[in-house]
């Protein structure tokens, strides 16, 4: 269990983040494909990304990758992997595959192919078969098809890690919690918390982005509140497990920087607080009521993380939601995505994510959902933070590219970045009161 294939997922524009995530937590250096890491790791390695990453979507271990041409040659890949070291024929199963260019007429046969190899493999060993569970499955295994090869992963995160075992309270579209972190580290605010600087966000929600932030500046690891797949297998062992979380718990802080948050909705402050208890961080962060355009700056100098509504951020119920989710399934997993943007698990597929900014359906319906309400929302917001917020710096996640003419500022920075199948932008604006002047731009 010492030289294990592992690959870790992400959204797309998050890769060189999360490897330099991945160097911190295991000290190995893995390598960024698109919408994903790949690394050499063991299987402390795996116990320690899913108890540390902010980033990943998921940690998988690869068990095979070979050559098909045939319904067949998948059954045998995956019959030829020894199931038996990772899980009992007592413990439920589940398959999930998916494929770029495959030449088989049907996945279903594909999936049920893969069942069959492992089901028999263990008949022929134990004389029973474990049963398959398609809602909460002990194991999730993951199968992905390209043009002439499979690679079978098992999955040891269970749920994805975005869900950190706090957030109760949400609203109707919460940002995910490691599309939040990855605001956090692509503004470099994870390295200034150290020296005391101040973070805020406006437009706090339920409070994904100032709990994120006031669990990094108590270093609070992001898994600790919750349970993963990889404890029901064979090779876990618990009182190695019990170390990591020791280890964990100790390097809990005081916070090394105020983090603030605020909402024109006083029931998502309620949320946002209630989230903030379970998380560990009620001490650490302050949240209030207040529109954004009347809210003075909670510090003399700070960074902003902003991401306000727009499109499917706020149409996700419903019978227009349960459409739209449908119109994008079969639009992206045509691309190597799933219909959250996440990236089927294979370096190979990623690359298959639309680079044509203008050709995502998903980017399209937010820019116009988002309306006259929010096009005159921006100027007003830009002006109040020229007026007040001289010396601090804003970074403000959106699918409009076009963001900075309309808000009358020009950007330091713009980093790619996609919130599910949603192609945005991450602006950086360095204010300066009454002018719409920057520092010189640096390079994403």
């Amino acid at each position: 269990m010492n030289q294990l294939q592992l690959f870790l997922p992400c959204a797309a524009g998050v890769e060189a983040l999360l490897a330099t995530e991945v160097q911190r937590i295991t000290g190995i250096t893995g390598k960024a494909w698109r919408a994903g890491v790949q690394l050499q790791g063991s299987w402390r390695d795996a116990m320690q990304l899913n108890l540390h990453s902010r980033l990943a979507q998921r940690v998988l271990i690869e068990l095979q990758h070979n050559q098909y041409r045939s319904e067949q040659d998948l059954y045998n890949a995956t019959a030829n992997v020894a199931w038996e070291i990772w899980f009992t024929p007592k413990q439920t199963f589940k398959v999930e595959i998916t494929a770029q260019h495959s030449p088989l007429t049907s996945l279903n046969f594909a999936a049920l192919k893969i069942k069959d190899a492992i089901a028999d493999r263990f008949r022929a060993k134990f004389d029973v078969r474990p049963d398959v569970d398609t809602r909460w499955p002990d194991v999730r295994i993951y199968v992905h098809l390209t043009v002439d090869t499979v690679t079978i992963y098992i999955d040891t995160s269970g749920e994805p890690l975005f869900k950190r075992g706090w957030r109760e309270d949400k609203g109707d579209a919460p940002l995910k919690e490691t599309l939040a972190a990855a605001m956090i580290a692509a503004s470099g605010w994870d390295r200034q918390c150290r020296d005391g600087m101040p973070l805020y966000d406006p437009c706090c929600g339920s409070g994904t982005i100032a709990i994120e932030a006031a669990q990094i500046a108590c270093n609070i690891a992001p898994g600790i509140n919750r349970r993963f797949a990889f404890q029901k297998y064979l090779p876990f062992q618990q009182h190695v497990w019990d170390g990591l979380l020791d280890q964990a718990e100790a390097a809990i802080t005081e916070p090394t920087a105020p983090v603030f948050g605020s909402d024109v909705s006083f029931r998502m402050v309620d949320f946002a607080e209630r989230n903030a208890e379970r998380a560990g961080v009620a001490n650490a962060v302050q949240f209030r009521g207040g529109d954004a355009l009347q809210r003075m700056p909670p510090a003399p100098t700070g960074v902003m993380l902003v991401n306000p509504p727009y499109g499917e951020r706020i149409d996700v119920a419903g019978v227009a939601g349960a459409q739209r989710r449908e119109s994008a399934r079969s639009e992206f997993q045509g691309q190597g995505i799933d219909e959250f943007g996440q990236p089927l698990p294979q370096a190979d597929a990623i690359h298959a994510l639309p680079r044509d900014r203008n050709a995502n359906p998903a980017r399209e319906q937010a820019l116009t959902e988002t309306g006259e309400e929010a096009s005159d929302f921006f100027p007003k917001l830009a002006a109040h933070w020229k007026k007040n917020y001289a010396g601090w710096t804003a970074h403000v996640l959106t699918p409009d590219l076009k963001l900075p003419g309309k808000m009358r500022l020009k950007e330091s920075r713009r980093v790619p970045m996609w919130n599910g199948p949603i192609e945005c932008r991450l602006f950086r604006f360095d204010m300066v009161a009454g002018s719409a002047r920057t520092k010189p731009p640096r390079e994403a």
